[in-house]
């Protein structure tokens, strides 16, 4: 069974970033003692610095995405309808340059 990733809580990447700028520790050693990337580190510091607190409790990538099936299926039906047309008059236009329709 895989296990679900677990992710840095919005204390422990205060808690690093602390470390770093009020006790004045490098960020390896920062990376090492909490069991976590140094790049991570270097993230953290930066955004801190760029956006404060608030900038640490947002998420980073993709953000989900709420799906409503209705909409969706109203869209498919609209774009597969147009693609039969599409090709429909692409087919008319290649028949037409053979001279066989």
């Amino acid at each position: 069974m895989k296990k679900k990733k677990t992710y840095p809580t919005v204390a422990v990447k205060l808690r690093a970033v602390r470390m770093f700028i009020e006790e004045k520790k490098s960020q390896k050693e920062i990376a090492e003692g909490l069991g976590i990337a140094l790049q991570s580190v270097k993230n953290w510091v930066w955004i801190y610095r760029r956006k404060g607190e608030v900038g640490l409790m947002g998420r980073r990538g993709r953000p989900s995405r709420v799906v409503d099936k209705e909409a969706q299926l109203a869209r498919l039906k609209m774009e597969n309808e147009l693609l039969k047309k599409f090709h429909t008059e692409l087919r008319k236009v290649t028949l037409a340059k053979r001279n066989i329709g």
